[in-house]
């Protein structure tokens, strides 16, 4: 029995007056809506209509059912009109998983310009290491960054390629000198930053003579890319920093690149969600947003690293080693 359509058919009845006349406003037959009716009686064990030939009359107990019938039917047909509208206007809240480096240095950016577009939306960011799963309902979408992606049911949209770089301090290249090659690391602090997405012992330097790998260990290792860095300024050694964690320091003269011929740990910036069927359009928009917005902002930190030269304070650094020009800020 459906439930709730009988409660329809039995409130329509109501309205109407009769059977006949609710039969007729919904396009179906007199004998259908005295059916639903009586339907409705069994499945309640309570007398709602008191018929004869000429009239219906409302019992006792239809009264009040007829009452809460017509506020269950209004919320029901509010709930379906807020939920179509969710596919149409973008409004509540969207919740968002990121990678903690990711998320600070582009998705929270990101999430300040989306709403000066969609002021309707409110967002809950979970910053971690550890993807979600976006089936159990804990985010609606997630940015992540790898090298590849499992095979899974989740829809996997690329934003955009980043790498890695490897950063000192001055203070360290001055005390230690910098590496020429990239065997010279092996006489060198290695830091270490643990990643889903790399092996952290394992670094592969891609650069003039093809790719390279070393085997580094370190006296300190950490699994957030900006606590990297602070162990990075203060001269404990050499680490590979992401390029969207690296361009602050790099700009302000707290950091400095070794080796600036090389790159490392290629990584590919996601966005996934679980489904492309009924998505709603606070994640519809969120990222179409991404799509045209990442790449933009990836490509100005490759502009900014770019513009690395060989001048800081002094003006001169020793071969091996770039610092940051003047670069307008953008």
């Amino acid at each position: 029995m459906d439930t709730l359509q009988n409660m329809r058919v039995f409130v329509r009845v109501v309205e109407a007056g009769s059977f006949t006349a609710a039969a007729q406003s919904l396009n179906s037959t007199t004998g259908a809506m005295s059916r639903a009716v009586s339907e409705l009686e069994a499945h309640l064990r309570t007398r709602l209509l008191n018929r004869s030939t000429r009239r219906l009359a409302l019992t006792t107990a239809g009264e009040r059912y007829l009452q809460r019938c017509q506020q269950i039917l209004a919320d029901v047909d509010t709930a379906e009109e807020e939920a179509s509208c969710a596919h149409e206007r973008p409004s509540g809240a969207l919740r968002m998983h990121s990678f903690a480096s990711i998320g600070q240095h582009y998705v929270l950016p990101a999430i300040s310009r989306y709403r000066t577009l969609y002021p309707e939306v409110t967002v809950e960011l979970t910053l971690s290491q550890r993807m979600p799963d976006l089936f159990e309902g804990s985010a609606d979408v997630a940015v992540i960054g790898a090298s590849t992606l499992p095979d899974s049911d989740l829809v996997s949209l690329p934003l955009g390629t980043t790498f890695s770089i490897l950063c000192a301090s001055p203070a360290y290249v001055r005390a230690h000198g910098a590496p020429q090659k990239p065997a010279d690391l092996a006489r060198h602090e290695c830091l270490i930053l643990h990643t889903p997405a790399f092996s952290p012992h394992e670094w592969v330097l891609d650069g003039p003579n093809g790719s390279e790998m070393m085997e580094v260990n370190g006296p300190v290792q950490v699994n957030i890319a900006e606590s990297l860095i602070a162990a990075i300024r203060e001269g404990m050694g050499i680490g590979m920093v992401p390029l969207y964690s690296a361009i602050s320091g790099l700009r302000d003269g707290t950091l400095v690149r070794v080796l600036p011929e090389h790159t490392a740990q290629k990584m590919n910036v996601y966005a996934l969600y679980p489904s492309r069927k009924f998505i709603d359009a606070k994640t519809r928009t969120w990222v179409e947003f991404l799509r045209t917005h990442l790449p933009e902002v990836i490509a100005r930190d490759e502009a900014l690293l770019a513009d690395v030269g060989l001048n800081t304070g002094d003006g001169v650094m020793p071969a091996g080693v770039s610092g940051v020009g003047d670069i307008a800020a953008q």
